[in-house]
């Protein structure tokens, strides 16, 4: 009694085990990178918001609740968890920093997607060896981005520079890169563009891959050019992977860091001496890892502006995913149920009418088969007697 009692009590056991097993495995699976993600990702942005609140310098480690001070006027000598922000938004130098990214990112990002698509587009066409033009234009990408900055820092050189040595041979003013704020945001968003067209356009060739023939050869039956086939079938499939590409864009767009810190000719601070292709990223760690006085919470400050760029970028990001889908649907958030409604119909009847005329095709078919066998018949009929006739004499 006492082995089966064991017996009976194991399997159990075993089964509670299975059991448990078969729920939490699921689980376990995907744990390593939600352990990673809470190490690497989610303890620093909750620590970086901890330290935006204090007066946490480099040197001296921290010092209490963030004061303001003397840029804040009256009420700066209070401490007040919102202190470094308020101080970070009385600066010049980052409202400075803040044009400047988003005039890089304009001149990078929007060039970058049209010709990402056309790209895209020419990539997915019927092109001879084909694997090297798609190798070829994620060549770039591979590039460091400190190889990419020097060798493009050398070609926008406001003195030997390859461009303005042309520009003088052919009598014209050579360009200050450096020196201007709008050219140099140019040459930096060349740098970008550079690096990145080639990896979006791979990413939008894949969304394009995955759409469905049979709708692209409906487009052809109905009419459509390419032009209109592009723009009325292609463009409205690849919206989940265009917001995809346009929100990761935005992302790097607005935390430049590698193009202008390699931009920088080393005469001057960074930005520029004026600030002119200062960028947040390069504000905050400048603030952050150079300005480091004692007294000053230089970290607590660049902290507030690490928090500062995070909201901005989500508030882009949700821009552009609103944005992106009220495009897609061609101007209109919502499609209306009773037009949805009166399509899903019409779909209806036209199914049940071409499975009709399927029917109705089929058995014409057999019919005339019918016909034609009942015809051939007395024809076979009169073979076979011959046949056997001539066999017979």
């Amino acid at each position: 009694m006492t082995v089966v009692q064991s017996r009976a009590a194991t399997d159990n056991w075993r089964t509670r085990l299975g059991r448990f097993e078969w729920k939490a495995s699921p689980y376990l699976y995907v744990a390593p990178f939600f352990l990673l993600f809470a190490v690497v990702g989610l303890f620093p942005l909750l620590y970086t918001m901890y330290i935006a609140t204090r007066q946490y310098n480099t040197l001296t480690g921290d010092s209490g609740v963030a004061i303001c001070g003397a840029t804040c006027g009256a009420g700066g000598a209070d401490a007040s968890i919102w202190a470094n922000f308020q101080w970070v938004l009385h600066q010049h130098s980052f409202w400075i920093a803040l044009r400047n990214s988003f005039s890089i990112f304009l001149l990078s990002t929007v060039p970058q997607m049209i010709l990402a698509l056309f790209l895209a587009w020419v990539l997915n066409a019927n092109l001879k060896a084909r694997t090297f033009w798609r190798m070829g234009v994620l060549l770039p990408y591979v590039v460091a981005p400190s190889a990419a900055g020097i060798i493009f820092s050398q070609i926008f050189s406001d003195k030997m520079g390859v461009i303005n040595v042309a520009l003088s041979a052919i009598g014209l003013q050579p360009i200050m890169w450096h020196a201007s704020a709008f050219w140099s945001h140019v040459a930096i968003a060349t740098i970008v563009n550079f690096r990145w067209t080639g990896y979006n356009s791979l990413i939008l060739l894949a969304a394009m891959q995955a759409i469905p023939d049979d709708v692209m050869e409906a487009a052809v039956v109905d009419g459509a050019g390419k032009w209109r086939t592009f723009w009325s079938v292609t463009l409205p499939m690849l919206r989940p992977t265009l917001i995809f590409v346009i929100i990761t864009s935005t992302i790097g767009g607005l935390q430049i860091f590698d193009e202008p810190q390699m931009f920088h000719n080393g005469t001057s601070g960074y930005g520029g001496p004026n600030g002119q292709y200062l960028t947040l990223s390069l504000y905050l760690w400048d603030m952050g890892f150079n300005k480091v006085t004692i007294g000053q919470p230089n970290l607590g400050r660049a902290a507030a502006v690490a928090w500062l760029l995070f909201l901005i970028i989500v508030a882009i990001a949700v821009l552009n995913f609103f944005l992106t889908q009220w495009l897609a649907a061609g101007s209109h958030a919502k499609t209306d149920r009773a037009r949805l409604a009166e399509y899903r119909d019409r779909q209806r009847r036209e199914y049940e009418s071409a499975k009709r005329a399927g029917l109705d095709a089929r058995q014409r078919a057999a019919r005339e088969r019918s016909r034609m066998d009942a015809a051939a018949a007395p024809q076979a009929g009169a073979q076979a007697g011959a046949r056997a006739e001539g066999r017979a004499s």
